[in-house]
């Protein structure tokens, strides 16, 4: 649904296993980053902006209402490392349903990526605060369809 390049996050987690060193790990994390779709400036607004993050990010969510909701993505960050944490965030969201997206245990599934270990605890806050965003998003779109 949003053309990107950015892989599934099945195989993030593979790739993410494959590579022993964090510091490749990172690289990694920013080469995803780079797969973005650049965002549009009309939607680096308030409204967009998440709140949390120490870094400036901007999340914009698209509900296509077609029967059930689905929900797709566009967002960015003035920081490399966060853009990469975004495109993860799109890789386990983007595409589904709003009951998808509130069904996924979020710590769990990063968790697989050893992220918390390894991300400062402003970068771990900022993450959360992504994800509740997102999490907010599908339950708006819940409720519009309900």
């Amino acid at each position: 649904m949003t053309p990107t390049d950015i892989p599934p996050f099945v195989d993030i987690l593979a790739d993410f296993e494959l590579l022993e060193d964090w510091e490749d790990r990172y690289r990694y994390v920013i080469e995803l980053g780079r797969k973005l779709e650049p965002l549009p400036d009309k939607l680096r607004t308030a409204e967009t902006k998440v709140q949390g993050c120490v870094s400036q990010v901007w999340l914009s969510t698209t509900i296509h209402p077609n029967g059930i909701p689905r929900l797709t993505f566009v967002g960015d960050s003035d920081a490399h490392i966060v853009r990469g944490l975004i495109a993860i965030l799109f890789a386990i969201y983007s595409g589904k349903t709003a009951n998808e997206i509130l069904d996924i245990d979020a710590v769990s599934i990063l968790g697989e990526l050893h992220l918390n270990e390894h991300l400062t605890p402003q970068r771990s806050n900022g993450l959360m605060a992504m994800v509740t965003r997102i999490r907010s998003d599908a339950e708006t779109a819940r409720t519009g369809a309900g």
